[in-house]
């Protein structure tokens, strides 16, 4: 008797006596087969949508500062990224004005720092006069401007302590005043008191000399942390008051002579030695001012160049006392 064969090889026959079709087997394993392809393929296909999207949001978070949504199907784990902020550029020729008087901005404190300033005014004023007079050729009168300078100079220092107006303007401007002041009116008048009794060239070195010192000399202060017991080198104030005293009194010296002392004070500006401040030279013992009065009374001129050589000794002699150990 011939063997049935069901025409659908892939369906179950009801009995349970005849063997499972070779059919079923290989269209099982097709099917098998063909699901965990297609499974491949589903993860292929999320694994580069979820590439794109993160590299959308990079792009996204790179250009424009903030992240883009991803599909509702793909949404990468990612920290947000917070927006670069960029601070405000400032428009060329619209900086902001720095006060030149720092704090309280009161009308009182104002006028205060004004009168501050106008002595530094008068200062920078009376040194321009005393060039004025020096190139006319009143020279006693040009050095007694130049002492007058000095004593504006001291005067607004004071001023701006006392009146609590002190500023980092009005110390530039001090210092600006100081240059023209010290450092080019007394060079002027001195090469005027020494036109005629050294030669031309040589007046004009020594004169360029103490300029050149004295901008060296102001521009090192202004960067140099303060010390409120000596100065490093001899300052510009003093210098010019020594060379305005010297014209003024008329010291009986050969020009030449005279010529050698402005050289010593214009590199005594510059020097690393250490020199006492006015505050400590006034805490002097009681005998070395009776002396001093005394020989005033005696020689007065003899007295002013001792007392500057004792000063400009000090120097030095103060620097090797601290070197030794």
């Amino acid at each position: 008797m011939e063997e049935h064969v069901p025409r659908t090889p892939w369906r179950r026959r009801g009995t349970t006596d005849s063997p499972r079709p070779a059919g079923r087997r290989w269209a099982g394993r097709l099917r098998r087969g063909g699901t965990l392809a297609r499974q491949l393929v589903r993860a292929g296909r999320r694994s580069a949508d979820v590439g794109r999207a993160a590299t959308a949001t990079r792009a996204e978070v790179i250009y424009t500062g903030s992240e883009v949504a991803a599909s509702p199907s793909v949404r990468p784990r990612r920290m947000p990224v917070p927006p670069v902020v960029h601070p405000p550029v400032a428009a060329p020729g619209r900086g902001a004005a720095v006060p030149l008087l720092p704090g309280e901005q009161s009308a009182g404190r104002r006028m205060r720092f004004a009168l501050v300033n106008a002595c530094t005014l008068a200062s920078l004023g009376l040194g321009m006069t005393a060039i004025f007079l020096a190139m006319h050729g009143d020279v006693r009168i040009a050095a007694g401007c130049l002492v007058a300078c000095v004593a504006f100079d001291g005067l607004d220092g004071a001023l701006a302590r006392r009146l609590g107006v002190a500023s980092p303007f009005g110390a530039q401007m001090d210092s600006l005043a100081d240059m023209c002041s010290f450092g080019l009116a007394a060079p002027v008048v001195v090469y005027a008191s020494l036109a005629h009794s050294v030669p031309t060239p040589a007046a004009a070195v020594a004169c360029a000399l103490v300029a050149g010192c004295a901008a060296i000399r102001l521009a090192r202060f202004n960067v140099s942390p303060k010390d409120g017991t000596f100065f490093c080198g001899v300052p510009t104030t003093m210098v010019a008051a020594v060379l305005a005293v010297t014209v003024l009194i008329g010291l009986p010296m050969p020009g030449i002579v005279v010529l050698s002392g402005v050289a010593v004070l214009a590199f005594a500006m510059v020097s690393g030695f250490p020199y006492a401040k006015l505050a400590r030279i006034v805490k002097l013992p009681p005998w070395i001012w009776l002396l001093l009065v005394v020989g005033m009374l005696l020689d007065a001129r003899l007295t002013f160049v001792a007392v500057v050589l004792a000063y400009l000794a000090s120097g030095p002699v103060l620097w090797v006392r601290t070197r030794r150990p």
